[in-house]
């Protein structure tokens, strides 16, 4: 081949593409030769961490499957996850106990870990109080009509209207009044002869509620009339107005309410849990919505010893005096009381962050002292009244105790992960193991977790609705994950390793099949 030729071959694009390829291809040779595969940096990490600890061994486990324990790196048989080294306890510390959490600085920052020293205090419950502004009833009068017949008039035509003690409220036209006005007049002319008969007339129109005043005025006059005034009997706040004018009224009909809000009631709505801390001649501070930047203050009254069924709370009245007319029926009132817990003076106090429930346990975690990494064992503990964002303890932590109060949660997720005692795990010695169990309701759970239980060796099985896991706490000489497996599979009930036959699936009630 001439050197033309092989001089137009080499400016060809394509030959120079292909070279470029043939470079390419030799530099990764280079750079990723040697046929093994490469670990990933995390695994690489641990490995080398692992390494560090030659006195001991590392297990290996899955982050969402820590049923799986492995002698060496790799990836997760379930998930294809990469494989993370188990946290063990072996660090050399004598004074650690074998059945703490360790966690490095490292990993205590990552999950925020927050420590405190309780100490003992006189505790003090804030009870949230709500409430409205009502009338106070002692203050409250109904103005009704003495006598039987036709309102003529009204002086007070509106609800709301302020009336004055002695005001006349209505006036009413009666033949009733007319016929005993004409026999007091009659009887006036026989008082010489039957003085008894004109006594009896006199008071007929006092209980009417003619003055005598009146009386005498018609005695003198001779004259009668059919219009009587009916005048307030105390001074306040129309709060109902229940006739108009025309209207025909029989002896003891109410024409207006009448409250006298000199004083009010600030009535609140107290729940069952927060009553022990209430009693009467408390002090009380309140403030209302509508005036904003007032704090009213108050003894409390009274306390309804009945509660209301459907609310579950009991009335809490607090008397106010309402010179300036600020407070308002039907306004609504906030108040917050700090009541003493003489029953629990000198008792420790935990925040409410480090406590964790099972359900029939409340665990802490407390931090073992003189410790170079830091170890948290767990702490069962009696709880006694709730102070809101606090609890008071009964037992299970003495003065001085340093207890996890942020990040508990991860702690016991640690616990759980090595098998230790935790939230699942009650019994010392078992281990733990988690399992992805299908299900879609209560009944499930109930299935699950019964058949779960019912297999020798398994002390605590919880199962989740929502993430479908199975938690399981079981003694390893006894049973396995995998037997625990197999028989929630033969109660119809889909696991990752087994399946439900589908005579059994198919007996499952109609709320219980999860299969698509």
């Amino acid at each position: 081949m001439d050197k033309n030729k092989i001089r137009e071959i080499t400016n060809q694009p394509y030959f120079r593409y292909g070279l470029i390829l043939l470079a390419g291809l030799f530099l990764g040779w280079l750079l990723f030769s040697g046929g093994n595969r490469k670990q990933s940096p995390q695994q690489t990490a641990a490995v080398e961490e692992a390494h560090d600890h030659d006195a001991e061994s590392t297990i290996w486990t899955c982050s969402m499957h820590p049923q799986i324990r492995m002698d060496e790196p790799g990836d997760c048989p379930l998930c294809g996850m990469d494989l993370i080294p188990l946290q063990t306890t072996g660090t050399g510390d004598a004074s650690i106990d074998p059945d703490a959490i360790q966690l490095s600085a490292e990993a205590a920052a990552l999950a925020n870990v927050q420590t405190t020293v309780v100490s003992r205090q006189n505790p003090v419950k804030e009870v949230q109080l709500y409430g409205t502004i009502q009338v106070d009833e002692r203050l409250s009068q109904s103005q009704t009509s003495h006598v039987s017949g036709r309102i003529e008039k009204l002086f007070v035509t509106f609800t709301g209207e302020s009336v004055r003690r002695g005001q006349p409220i209505a006036s009413i036209y009666s033949p009733e009044l007319l016929s005993a006005q004409q026999e007091l007049i009659e009887a006036v002319k026989m008082q010489e002869l039957q003085p008894a008969l004109l006594q009896a007339v006199r008071e007929k129109l006092r209980l009417w509620k003619l003055t005598d005043a009146q009386i005498a005025r018609i005695e003198q006059s001779g004259e009668v009339s059919p219009l009587i005034d009916v005048v307030a009997t105390t001074s306040g706040i129309v709060i109902s107005k229940n006739v108009n004018q025309g209207d025909y009224v029989n002896t003891g009909t109410v024409l207006f309410d009448v409250a006298n809000l000199s004083q009010v009631w600030a009535v609140f709505d107290a729940y069952e849990s927060d009553l022990p801390f209430l009693k009467v001649g408390d002090r009380l501070e309140y403030t209302l919505q509508s005036l904003p930047g007032k704090t009213f203050s108050g003894r409390i009254s009274f306390i309804n010893p009945i509660l209301d069924p459907s609310t579950r709370t009991a009335k809490v009245r607090v008397e106010t005096t309402n010179p300036r007319m600020e407070l308002k029926p039907e306004m609504y009132a906030n108040a917050l009381i700090d009541a003493p817990l003489k029953l629990y003076n000198n008792e420790v106090v935990i925040p409410k962050s480090a406590i964790l429930w099972t359900g029939k346990r409340s665990i802490v975690y407390v931090k073992q002292p003189d410790t170079e990494i830091p170890a948290f064992m767990l702490r069962e503990v009696e709880l006694g009244p709730s102070l809101g964002d606090a609890y008071v303890v009964l037992s299970g932590i003495n003065d001085g105790d340093e207890i996890v109060t942020n990040g508990a949660f991860t702690i016991d997720a640690s616990a759980q992960l090595a098998g230790k005692l935790s939230m699942m795990n009650n019994e010392m010695g078992g281990e733990h193991a988690m399992l992805t169990v299908q299900g879609l309701c209560e009944m499930c759970k109930e299935r699950i977790e019964k058949t779960a239980k019912a297999v020798n060796g398994v002390h605590t099985a919880s199962w989740d609705l929502k993430t479908k896991q199975l938690h399981l706490g079981f003694d390893p000489a006894q049973t396995s994950a995998d037997s625990v497996a197999k028989a929630i599979a033969k109660a119809g009930h889909d696991t990752e390793q087994y399946k439900a036959d589908k005579a059994t699936y198919d007996a499952l009630p109609d709320c219980c099949k999860y299969r698509d």
